[in-house]
């Protein structure tokens, strides 16, 4: 099983709107063959909350602009992580501290990486 076209196409748009507010260490992983409930991962940290915020904010924004509506948003009041669900694809926008302790990327390691970090 393999991402859709559809959630590549999301996961691409949320890491940009990501990246144009300085999000940290974006990465995309095709988690569609270990979970049925969505296609693809997007993580993406930030050095304080204000900055997640942020970020949360231009992806929302961005993939509404696609048509792609968040079904669930959780996290935002903490603003420490932040998980917003597009069916397609799942965004996690973490504090930098809280991604280094709960490190997704070591826990998903056997799924494609779609989306690259920078740098």
């Amino acid at each position: 099983m393999a991402a859709t076209q559809r959630a590549l196409d999301l996961a691409r748009a949320a890491a940009h709107a990501a990246q144009d507010k300085l999000a940290e260490e974006v990465i995309g992983l095709d988690v569609s063959g270990q979970l049925a409930l969505t296609d693809i991962f997007v993580i993406a940290s930030a050095p304080n909350e204000r900055q997640v915020a942020s970020i949360v904010d231009a992806i929302e924004e961005r993939l509404l602009e696609l048509g792609a509506k968040t079904l669930r948003r959780e996290g935002q009041r903490e603003g420490r992580w932040v998980l917003m669900d597009f069916s397609d694809i799942v965004v996690h926008v973490m504090h930098t501290e809280d991604r280094e302790f709960y490190d997704l990327e070591r826990l998903w390691k056997d799924c494609p990486v779609v989306i690259a970090p920078e740098g």
